[in-house]
């Protein structure tokens, strides 16, 4: 009897490990493959976002525009679309646009961001601002909400590099600035909404006395939140970008009252930095995202080729995963050479984009090279989508909020005829001459999910003639009427 049920016994705990294992979850597989950087073209101050299956990315602009990237892999980032999601022209803000960033709060996007007076000298007149999308698509519409500013800034210094930090059901507002005639600092303000501050007397949690803070100046900038376990962390920028020696340092929040800087207790050292045998310098101005699957956190920054990068359009956008210690602070590692291939983050299932087919709204076909012709002045129109490579495009940045669509067939680009400002002036393809008639503004729609194709040289729009729906009706430039015959869906290929 005793060995019958010693048995039974045995056999009830193996079949409960059985079950156990069957009922854990996988190991998530590796993501897509990705190579550093995952965006070349004004690359500063990223900030990724991953929602409903795809990536987006904000970096700064240096201008009164602000573009997004959208991606399912994060490889793929480096090749999507930049689309212009705002632009402003407002004379009190709509230039230097900085630091932009994206948070979901109570049902809807945030994008807050840095921006400057037009013509006031750099930079004295950078405040915070904050737009509110629509609905819930990252990419909006937007609308302009508020200025978030301090009564207690200094006069001539700025407030920049806006973050939310969420602690006890709070929101809070973090940033960078000149407080009182304080050295540039990292402050924060409690918010009574996502776009209101509940007081405009800004808090410094941290300033610059370390020496790895001061090289080339003092600067505390760029506070971001990372939380796990209860815990929470803030990473910043330290020295100026101008250096090679701009870094990371960390904080983390060790009291109960985030407005007091003796609730956070500084490393003193820094978690990020340098690396001149991968030439890497000035890493910093990061953001944190979760992986698909939401088992991985990672970190998306910018970094320099050069010593002497500086400040500007050289800094590209770079990510890494982030792992932990077994004291539970967050490990960055060592920032990876441009060109070295890693596995992207684990959870991602849909395939690379390398290129784009473009679906016109009203009649549900493809943007359509004739023939697939590799001539000059090979008209451009719609046809029923076939998937040749005739009808891929690839959208290559050109650093300055314009694009231009390159045909995968025949390696030539869309082109205004003649470069005439005329409704109903041509589309082709022709050989790249670097002209404006060549460039396109991507202009996110109110409809959602669709965009007008701007030509930069005329300000009119890729429109479908009169609307047909045939194969073979013409794709020429016209004035935007905001009908669904001038909207584009940019739909991912490989």
């Amino acid at each position: 009897m005793f060995r019958i049920r010693h048995w039974a016994t045995l056999v009830a705990a193996l079949l409960l490990i059985l079950a156990s294992a069957a009922t854990q979850p996988a190991t998530a597989a590796e993501g897509r493959p990705y190579t550093n950087p995952v965006k070349a073209q004004k690359g500063a101050d990223p900030w990724v976002e991953y929602y409903n299956g795809n990536y987006y990315l904000v970096t700064t602009s240096f201008t009164g525009v602000l573009t997004m990237r959208k991606s399912p892999t994060l490889a793929g980032l480096s090749v999507a679309p930049s689309v212009q999601v705002w632009s402003d022209t407002t004379a009190t803000r709509n230039t230097n646009v900085w630091a932009p960033e994206l948070h979901f709060l109570d049902g809807r996007w945030y994008l807050y961001y840095s921006a400057g007076q037009s013509g006031v000298a750099c930079c004295d007149s950078q405040r915070t601002h904050v737009l509110e999308s629509a609905g819930s698509d990252p990419m909006g519409p937007y609308t302009y909400k508020n200025q978030l500013s301090g009564s207690n800034l200094t006069p001539g210094g700025w407030l920049i590099d806006a973050s939310v930090l969420k602690h006890d059901n709070k929101l809070y507002l973090l940033g960078s600035g000149f407080i009182n005639g304080s050295t540039q600092s990292m402050v924060i303000a409690p918010m009574s909404n996502p776009y209101t501050l509940s007081s405009s007397t800004f808090s410094i949690i941290s300033s610059p006395t370390l020496s790895w803070e001061t090289s080339g100046g003092a600067v505390n900038e760029g506070p971001e939140p990372l939380y796990r376990g209860g815990r929470t962390f803030l990473t910043f920028s330290a020295s100026h970008c101008q250096t090679a020696d701009y870094k990371l340092g960390q904080l983390e929040l060790t009291g109960t009252n985030p407005l007091l800087a003796s609730a956070w207790t500084k490393k003193q050292t820094p978690v990020f930095q340098r690396n001149d045998a991968a030439g890497v310098y000035g890493p910093g101005h990061n953001g944190f995202f979760k992986s698909p699957d939401g088992t991985e956190d990672w970190i998306v920054y910018h970094a320099n080729n050069s010593a002497n990068g500086g400040c500007g359009n050289g800094r590209t956008t770079r990510a890494q995963k982030v792992t932990w210690n077994a004291d539970g602070t967050p490990d960055f590692g060592t920032p990876v050479a441009l060109g070295t291939t890693l596995p992207g983050p684990s959870g991602e299932t849909a395939a690379t984009p390398t290129a784009y087919t473009l679906v016109n709204r009203n009649s549900g076909k493809c943007l359509d090279v004739e023939g697939g012709s590799t001539a000059d002045g090979t008209n451009i129109f719609q046809w029923t989508c076939t998937g040749g490579a005739n009808q891929k495009w690839r959208i290559e940045d050109l650093g300055d909020d314009t694009s231009r669509l390159v045909n995968v067939a025949t390696g030539k680009v869309m082109d205004t005829a003649e470069c005439s400002t005329a409704d109903g002036a041509d589309l082709r393809q022709w050989s790249w001459l670097n002209n404006k008639c060549q460039k396109f503004r991507l202009v996110y729609t109110a409809t959602g999910d669709h965009v007008r194709i701007v030509n930069e040289s005329t300000g009119k729009v890729a429109d479908v003639a009169d609307c047909g729906t045939a194969n073979g009706t013409d794709v020429r430039q016209w004035r935007w009427l905001d009908n669904n015959c001038q909207q584009w869906q940019f739909r991912p290929t490989t």
